[in-house]
Parts: structure tokens; C-alpha cells; sequence
């Protein structure tokens, strides 16, 4: 597998290297830092995986997405960034992009993201989710993301936080975090208590 990394800073695309670079199944990952280099790559590439970021300086990393279909070129490409603005995310969604992920986002989860999209699926950050289907606080269920959602059933089921860190591929220390959320909006005390009202919910 192949995969381009579009980022007018360096760091951040060194950061994105090293967080993927876990993968076995990656035989080369390489770098751009505009749509000029990214669109050269693309065409002569061919990666199967393209990260982009939203706004590389004053330029639209959309039009990376825009451009590649226009030349029929096929990779599945994940938007890496920090704006959380509706407009982008739709924007994003009309070019039917495979994921949309912020990059305050932990780099467990955008590790699973990576894992998902890889598989053919999509993946969208949870808090997006909100511009789509609405932000009903009719339940405390619907301020949990997607992930804490996860980690809630499986305190349901009594889980430690290290059974949940296998089964969701993260660290016991992002699980913590997790449940420490979890707990702060759900107004509850004990892990115990979230189990409880989870099984009560059927979450």
C-alpha cells in the first residue's frame, strides 16, 4: 500500500508518517506540501491512501480531491484538519471524501480512522456527526462521541480499562480519558454508575 501525505507543515506531516508508519501492510509513504506537488504525486504515484490537509497556506486542499477525480485518478482520501466548521465538513462531504478527521483528534483514534477507511469504509469525526443528524439533548446519550460511546458499552460489560484498551486499540491511558468524559457529561461518579445507566439506556 501507498500512501501521500499533503501538509504545508512539516511537522505535522512528520507526524502523520510516524503514525502510520505502524502499519505493515504501508511499503512507502511519501510527502507534499501543495497542490502542485500533491496532483505530481497522485498522477505518478498512484497511492491507494491520500491525506490531505484542508488548508494548505492559501490554497484549498479540496481541489486536490476535485483535481484527482477529474483525472480519474482513485485513492481514498481522508481530510486531516483543524476546522470544524459546517461549511468545510459539506464541502467535503459533496466530493464524497472517505474520512474527515480534526486533528485535535487522539492519535489512537486517528490511527483507528486510518484502519477503518483502509478497510473501504468511512469515517467521519463524531463531533461532525452532529451537523447531520441534528443535536437532540433530549438523552445524555447524544453528547458522548463515537468513541466514548464504544467505551461506554464496554464498561457495561464490565470491563477493565485494559480489556477495553485491547479491544479498541488504544492506550489504557486514552480509555481513562474516555471514561473521565464519559462520567463529567453523563453527571456520574463512579464507572459503576456508568455501567448501570448504560445497561438501563441499552446503549
Amino acid at each position: 500500500m501507498r500512501v501521500l501525505v499533503v501538509d504545508d507543515h512539516p511537522l505535522v506531516r512528520k507526524g502523520v508518517v510516524s503514525a502510520i508508519s505502524f502499519d505493515s501492510g504501508i511499503k512507502d509513504i511519501y510527502e507534499a506540501s501543495n497542490i502542485s506537488e500533491a496532483m505530481s504525486k497522485l498522477i505518478s504515484i498512484n497511492p491507494d491512501v491520500t491525506v490531505i490537509d484542508l488548508y494548505l497556506g492559501k490554497e484549498d486542499g479540496l481541489e486536490i480531491v476535485s483535481q484527482a477525480k477529474i483525472n480519474n485518478v482513485i485513492s481514498r482520501f481522508i481530510i486531516f484538519t483543524s476546522s470544524s466548521k459546517k461549511s468545510d465538513f459539506d464541502r467535503a462531504r459533496e466530493l464524497n471524501v472517505d474520512g474527515y478527521i480534526l486533528k485535535d483528534a487522539f492519535m489512537e483514534d486517528f490511527i483507528y480512522a486510518f484502519k477503518v477507511i483502509n478497510r473501504g469504509k468511512k469515517y467521519y469525526d463524531p463531533t461532525l456527526m452532529e451537523y447531520k443528524y441534528g443535536n437532540n439533548k433530549n438523552s445524555s446519550l447524544d453528547e458522548l462521541t463515537e468513541r466514548e460511546m464504544e467505551v461506554l458499552k464496554e464498561l457495561s460489560l464490565g470491563c477493565s480499562n485494559f480489556q477495553i484498551a485491547q479491544t479498541l486499540y488504544i492506550s489504557e491511558n486514552t480509555v481513562k480519558k474516555h471514561v473521565s468524559s464519559i462520567l463529567n457529561k453523563l453527571g456520574l461518579n463512579h464507572r459503576t454508575e456508568a455501567a448501570l445507566f448504560a445497561l438501563k439506556m441499552s446503549c
